[in-house]
C-alpha cells in the first residue's frame, strides 16, 4: 500500500509538451504558469502540498501509469512545493541530474488528458 505525498489535477497540456512527453521528459508546472513556459508544460492545479521531501524509491503516477523515482535533485521537492514545477526524465540514465529534476523509470509516458490525476507517493 502506498502513502500519498502530493497530488494534483492536470488542467492543460501545452502544445509543445506533447512531443516533449513522447521523448520521455515531463515538465510539470502549477497554476499560474508563466506564459513563456505554458506551451512546453503539463500544467496542473497544485491541489495539495508536499507532505515530505521526495526521495529515490518513491512512486510517481501520471496519466494512469506508475514510475519509480531513481534520483531526486536537491531542489526538486522545494520547486514542487513553491511552484508546482519539476522536470522528470523517464528512462534516461545518462541524463545529468539537475537540481530541480527527477530521474525515474517505468513505461513510455502517454499524453495525459486534462482532468487526470498526477501524484507522488511513498511505497
Amino acid at each position: 500500500m502506498s502513502t500519498p505525498l502530493w497530488s494534483s489535477t492536470i488542467t492543460r497540456v501545452g502544445i509543445d509538451a506533447v512531443e516533449i512527453v513522447r521523448s520521455g521528459v515531463l515538465i510539470l508546472f502549477g497554476e499560474p504558469v508563466p506564459e513563456a513556459l505554458a506551451d512546453v508544460s503539463v500544467v496542473h492545479d497544485r491541489a495539495t502540498g508536499l507532505s515530505r521531501p521526495l526521495r529515490a524509491g518513491d512512486q510517481f503516477s501520471f496519466a494512469g501509469q506508475t514510475y519509480v523515482l531513481d534520483e531526486v535533485g536537491g531542489r526538486a521537492s522545494d520547486n514542487l512545493t513553491e511552484l508546482g514545477h519539476v522536470v522528470i526524465y523517464i528512462d534516461q540514465p545518462d541524463q545529468s541530474l539537475l537540481p530541480g529534476a527527477i530521474k525515474a523509470s517505468g513505461p513510455t509516458p502517454v499524453i495525459p488528458e486534462p482532468g487526470s490525476q498526477i501524484s507522488f507517493s511513498e511505497v
